[in-house]
């Protein structure tokens, strides 16, 4: 496929990105509001994701987004960091102005809370559990924090990345209380019984680990709780189908993947997203025919 040489470029950094539904999901929206645009998924390691970064600014790319496992340790090469990404410790989305500056954003945290919203989830005085302690999971508990959650238990295989985490979140949102624990399997089942929302903020259970859950038991779910996965392909991941067995809502990933995309094209772009195109490209809504 020819790219006209006016054609303004977007990359996803991360890796792996052979999974993402994001180039898809780009196309459409650029395809529906008449833009010749294209998105391009790169795959980055970690030691080349500053070399990464200055050849997408040299090479005159509008903006960007960053994934698995690049979104912390991009603040520290960008120009500037908006309160968006500040407030978290992580980004998601890079906007190269005209002057070439980098500016990082991260529209993970309103997609998450929109995600909530569009399935008529309340966070504010709830329980919360968030599994991980990554740039997904900073974006979770700002968000989180943002809504009013009465406490937040993060548990990762990481305990000093867990209560960095949960030190950051104290101070930007006191009115939540944050706590780590150890991720083992007593203190998860423990966690998880009390807890009235879980979020799944690691990567367990992408594809091509499609049986594999952070959960171990669907018994250590309940009904009436809210379970949260990101992982959105495959769209019904283990932990879903768990979650389900066990009566609890259930919000998926697709739904926070477009609206925190749509977000992002707007930094971009300075134009309304086309949400009802970027879900149909997700399979959230059915195709136009």
């Amino acid at each position: 496929m020819e790219i006209p040489p006016d054609t303004r470029l977007v990359a996803l950094v991360g890796d792996p990105v052979a999974h993402s539904l994001s180039p898809r999901m780009q196309a459409a929206a650029f395809q529906a509001r008449g833009l010749r645009w294209a998105y391009l998924a790169l795959r980055v390691r970690s030691q080349d994701l500053r070399e990464a970064v200055a050849g997408l600014r040299a090479l005159g790319f509008a903006g960007a987004n960053v994934t698995i496992p690049h979104k912390v340790a991009v603040c520290e090469l960008v120009d500037e960091l908006d309160p968006s990404a500040r407030r978290c410790g992580a980004a998601n989305t890079l906007v190269f102005d005209r002057g070439r500056r980098v500016v990082a954003f991260n529209t993970d945290v309103a997609g998450f809370a929109r995600a909530l919203a569009e399935h008529g989830v309340a966070a504010g005085g709830v329980n919360a559990v968030v599994l991980g302690a990554g740039g997904a999971a900073r974006a979770a508990c700002a968000a989180l924090g943002q809504l009013g959650s009465r406490r937040v238990t993060v548990m990762a295989r990481r305990p000093q990345a867990a209560e960095a985490l949960c030190a950051q979140m104290r101070g930007e949102f006191p009115g939540t209380a944050f706590q780590a624990l150890p991720f083992d399997p007593g203190a998860l089942e423990a966690a998880l019984r009390q807890a009235e929302l879980v979020v799944n903020a690691t990567p367990v259970g992408m594809h091509p680990h499609e049986q594999e859950s952070p959960v171990p038991d669907a018994a250590w779910l309940r009904a009436g709780q809210v379970v949260f996965d990101m992982v959105y392909n495959p769209p019904r991941t283990r932990l879903v189908r768990m979650a389900e067995q066990a009566g609890a809502r259930v919000v998926g990933g697709l739904s926070m993947l477009v609206h925190q995309g749509a977000a992002a094209f707007e930094l971009w772009t300075g134009v309304e997203a086309p949400v009802e195109a970027m879900k149909q490209a997700v399979g959230l809504l059915p195709a136009e025919v």
